[in-house]
C-alpha cells in the first residue's frame, strides 16, 4: 500500500488514524493490519437492506412465519447464485445453513430452483453453465439435464422443493416471486427439519406460501431495486 500510495507515510498514517477513530477501520495491534470497522459494516448493511427486496417483503414474511410456525427464507438471484436477503425463524428447534447476506448454490436450494425455473431462457442457459453440480448430499442434482427436468415441473406447478439437496436433514417448499408483468424478482421458502415435516407435510403450506409470494410481488412491482 505504501509503495503505491501518492501520500507520504505520515499523511497516510493520519488518514488511517482518523478512519480508525471513526470506527470505519479496525486496527489489529498484534499484526499491525487494518480491516473494515464496525461503523462501516453497519453502513454497508443498511445500504444492502435498502437495495434489496427485504424491506417490502418483511411484513409478509412475518405473517407467513406466524401462520406456518417454520423458518421462512427470502432470496434473490445474484448472478447464478442465491443471495439470502431475509430470514425469520419461527422456532428454535432447528437451524439452517442459510443466513442473511450469504450466498448458496441455485441448483440445490428450493429458492434457487424456484427462480431458475422462471428466468428468461438465455439467462437460464448461462446460469446452468455456472452451476458446480457438487453433490452436497445423495439427493443433490449432479447435472444440468436432471435439473432441467425438475425446472420444467416447477414451472408447471409453480412450486419448488429442496429434498435434503443442500443440507442433510433440512427440506423446504419454495415459490417464485414475480412482478405483475411476470418478471422473476425473488423467491420465498418455508424450511423445516425432516424429523418435523417431510415433503408431503410441507405441501400443506402451499396456499399461504403462494399468497405471500403474490403479495410481495404486488408490493414490489412499483418499487425499483436491482434485478
Amino acid at each position: 500500500l505504501l509503495a503505491t500510495s501518492p501520500y507520504p507515510k505520515a499523511t497516510l498514517y493520519r488518514y488511517l488514524q482518523t478512519l480508525t477513530n471513526q470506527q470505519m477501520l479496525s486496527h489489529d495491534e498484534v499484526t499491525g493490519t487494518y480491516s473494515l470497522g464496525i461503523r462501516l459494516l453497519r453502513m454497508a448493511h443498511e445500504a444492502w437492506k435498502n437495495a434489496s427486496l427485504a424491506p417490502i417483503a418483511r411484513p409478509h414474511i412475518e405473517e407467513l412465519a406466524a401462520v406456518v410456525g417454520e423458518t421462512v427464507h427470502l432470496a434473490q438471484l445474484d448472478s447464478a447464485q442465491v443471495l439470502f436477503v431475509d430470514k425469520l425463524r419461527a422456532t428454535d428447534r432447528f437451524q439452517t445453513l442459510a443466513q442473511v447476506g450469504q450466498v448458496a448454490p441455485a441448483y440445490c436450494t428450493g429458492v434457487g430452483k424456484a427462480m431458475l425455473a422462471f428466468i428468461a431462457p438465455k439467462r437460464l442457459q448461462l446460469a446452468l453453465q455456472q452451476q458446480s453440480y457438487f453433490k452436497f448430499t445423495p439427493a443433490t442434482h449432479d447435472s444440468a439435464e436432471s435439473l432441467m427436468a425438475e425446472l420444467e415441473q416447477i414451472r408447471a406447478e409453480g412450486l419448488a422443493f429442496d429434498r435434503e439437496e443442500h443440507e442433510q436433514g433440512i427440506n423446504s417448499i419454495a415459490a417464485p416471486i414475480l412482478s405483475n408483468n411476470g418478471r422473476i424478482i425473488g423467491a420465498i421458502s418455508i424450511a423445516s427439519a425432516t424429523n418435523r415435516s417431510d415433503t408431503k407435510a410441507l405441501k400443506q403450506f402451499r396456499e399461504p406460501l403462494l399468497e405471500a409470494a403474490r403479495k410481495i410481488g404486488d408490493d414490489a412491482t412499483s418499487w425499483q431495486f436491482p434485478s
